[in-house]
């Protein structure tokens, strides 16, 4: 599998693999995993005990279609998806990057879910 990616996707694969080694989300605290591409991100909280995913949102949706994969709106979709999570008395979870860099996007969407009351 990892023969047919490029080399950027390899590495990235490779750091995904390293991190859910250690990284799982249990009822208590969730995992909270971040995917995105060109055009859109996507954030889903799962437990990983029974593999169903409690919450998600992601810039498909008919609210957040405006929202481009830019740090600017990776915060507010981070706060967004805060609110959702503090909804359900979701208040605690274990953030996975999913291989990407914690930089940019990745780190503005974690810092928007923290400023809605997320910890971890």
């Amino acid at each position: 599998m990892l023969k047919k990616l490029n080399e950027k996707d390899r590495k990235r694969l490779k750091r995904k693999i390293h991190i859910r080694k250690r990284v799982s989300g249990t009822p208590e605290r969730p995992r909270m995993t971040v995917t995105r591409s060109n055009c859109n991100l996507y954030v889903q909280v799962i437990d990983d005990t029974v593999g169903k995913t409690l919450a998600s949102i992601s810039t498909l949706e008919k609210e957040f279609a405006s929202l481009k994969p830019t740090v600017a709106d990776a915060e507010k979709l981070g706060e967004a998806m805060g609110k959702r999570l503090i909804e359900k008395n979701i208040k605690t979870v274990v953030f996975d990057r999913n291989g990407y860099l914690y930089h940019g996007v990745v780190k503005a969407l974690a810092d928007g879910a923290r400023k809605a009351g997320v910890e971890f």
